[in-house]
Order: C-alpha cells, then sequence, then structure tokens
C-alpha cells in the first residue's frame, strides 16, 4: 500500500496521520497475515511499544484495524472499509494449528447472527482452526 493510500485510509477513519500511526499501518499492510503486537513491535524497532499499542487503540476504535482475537492471542490487521465508523471489510479467518498462521479468507463473510432483542453487536470474531493447505500432506494417487 502507498503512502497515499494509508494517509487516505487514516483520514478517511477519522485518524490524524502522525509518523507513528503511518508506521504501524505500513508494516500491517507489508504483512502478508494479521500480525500480533510482538511481531509489530520485531518490524518497529525504532518505535516502543507504549506507541505501537496506544496506535493500535486508535486504529480499533476507528475501524482502521480488525483485531482477530483468540486462544494464540490478538492479531492485527488493516481494515479496508471506505466508510468511517463502519466494518464493510468484515471475513473469516482461518488459524493453521500446523504451522501457526492466520489467513484471512476474504472471499467468506462471517455467518449472520441474530440476537436476541436488546443485545446489539459491536463485533464478530470468526476464526476456523484447522490444516491449511501448504501444510496438508498430499494425498497418495490412487491406481
Amino acid at each position: 500500500m502507498s503512502t497515499d493510500a494509508i494517509l487516505s485510509l487514516l483520514t478517511t477513519h477519522g485518524v490524524r496521520p502522525t509518523s507513528g500511526r503511518i508506521l504501524v499501518a505500513r508494516a500491517l499492510s507489508d504483512a502478508s497475515s494479521p500480525l500480533t503486537m510482538s511481531e509489530l513491535e520485531e518490524r518497529l524497532v525504532t518505535m516502543d511499544k507504549s506507541g505501537i499499542f496506544r496506535a493500535l487503540t486508535l486504529f480499533r476504535a476507528n475501524h482502521v484495524v480488525h483485531a482477530i482475537d483468540s486462544s494464540q492471542g490478538t492479531r492485527y490487521e488493516l481494515c479496508h472499509a471506505d466508510v468511517h465508523g463502519k466494518d464493510s471489510d468484515r471475513h473469516v479467518h482461518f488459524y493453521c494449528t500446523k504451522c501457526q498462521r492466520t489467513l484471512c479468507l476474504t472471499e467468506l463473510p462471517p455467518p449472520d447472527i441474530s440476537l436476541p432483542k436488546g443485545f446489539a453487536a459491536e463485533a464478530v470474531n470468526c476464526i476456523v482452526e484447522g490444516i491449511c493447505p501448504d501444510c496438508t500432506p498430499p494425498r497418495a494417487l490412487s491406481l
């Protein structure tokens, strides 16, 4: 994602683009899968932990990132929704129990959930756990 695209994403979501926020957004954009706080710290050695955490907290509050909460911890990825305050980029995630990667299944929307009267959903996490195609052993050919 270009710097102009990152600036546009942040401003669209009402986030003032500071140098630290741009660095965090760029690290998330360049990643091939959602990142944990620890992984962001490893990639952003010029930023302190509290700066990364503050950026992620702000991004989460303004729908700039998806926070994927699971038994493996919280992972973050950029949300590509183009409307401030609305997450139109929701999708299912897949956690491979063998290689421990979290993959985005962007073509698969999360299931609709009907809540009882009086309840209002603010977030939905849908994580499928199993073995990814890279870790699935090839099937033996039948003769």
